[in-house]
């Protein structure tokens, strides 16, 4: 690998969240008292879904798979910057950087497509009811999910072809807590206004157009149950609501990364520690405080083991 891109980096020097050791030491105790909290949850509603024979329909299938890639997205980043918190020296591999980076966007392009997924089903059950256990009978939904890992691979194989093309030959400071692209291919040597541009179309447009496209349905889902009925219109908009919530906690920081060229700005860490540690594990929960069936159940497995 080496010999074809002509890198000689083997590692890089993460610079982290904040140089402040006191603001370090508070993040590193919010961030993980944060994690030790919601993670859990995030599990929780994997086993409720798993285990309740009355959570069975395509939406809680989708739900149950939002809370599992979610909690894997949060593992590529969050374990690492919290021992990082407590390190003089942040070090990644070249190969860790790069693999951390194909993971980033390998599970994030997933969950990208997971919420138009489920924006599909939300369209399927309240505008078409008729035809939605046709249309979204299992094995249509195993195929979804099948199509969805199948597009986030894609999606990070092209960012990690085009930066294993680049040569490294140093400086080696990221200035991030992470291996992301906007940081890892400024530090290449030589020029990169190509490659960005087309980083920006594979990710920024990607996101931009997930975006414009999910809020679109919504928006003709919420003018279609205009005339149901009260309950019917009250369950369907706080569907929708909650959605809507998660689109633009999944897409805002993204759009604001990959959508520009890869320019310093002084909001990126913070951006880039939501997006990649809190919005993530709050995703699923958020899904579930608005949702009675779940909340329902949750009890219901929570009574049981203490019974």
């Amino acid at each position: 690998m080496e010999s074809e891109n002509s890198t000689v980096v083997k590692e890089f020097i993460l610079l982290g969240l904040t140089q402040s050791r006191d603001m370090q030491l508070l993040v590193f105790v919010l961030v993980l008292i944060f994690y030790l909290i919601i993670l859990p949850g995030n599990f929780l509603i994997i086993l409720t879904i798993r285990l309740d024979p009355g959570l069975t329909a395509p939406l809680y299938f989708f739900l149950g798979n939002l809370a599992f890639l979610d909690a894997s997205y949060s593992f590529i980043v969050a374990p690492r910057m919290l021992v990082d918190f407590l390190s003089e020296k942040k070090v990644i591999s070249y190969r860790g950087c790069i693999t951390q980076l194909f993971f980033l966007h390998f599970l994030g392009g997933g969950e990208g497509l997971l919420l138009v997924v489920m924006a599909f089903d939300r369209y399927m059950a309240i505008c078409r009811p008729l035809h939605y256990s046709t249309v979204m009978n299992p094995r249509a939904c195993y195929a979804l999910l099948l199509a969805l890992w199948l597009g986030g691979f894609v999606h990070s194989i092209i960012q990690v072809a085009l930066i294993l093309r680049l040569p490294f030959c140093g400086p080696n400071q990221l200035d991030n807590f992470f291996c992301d692209v906007p940081q890892v291919i400024k530090l290449a040597c030589t020029d990169t206004f190509v490659v960005e541009l087309l980083m920006v179309f594979n990710s920024g447009l990607m996101t931009l157009l997930c975006f414009l496209g999910l809020l679109a349905s919504y928006a003709v889902i919420l003018f279609r149950v205009r005339g149901s009925s009260s309950e019917g219109k009250s369950k369907a908009m706080s569907t929708c609501t909650t959605h809507i919530i998660v689109i633009f906690l999944m897409f805002g920081p993204g759009i604001f990364i990959y959508t520009r060229p890869f320019r310093a700005f002084p909001a990126d860490k913070v951006v880039s520690l939501f997006h990649t540690v809190i919005f993530p594990l709050l995703n699923p929960v958020i899904y579930t405080l608005r949702n009675q069936e779940v909340k329902a159940s949750v009890r219901r497995l929570f009574n049981q083991h203490i019974a």
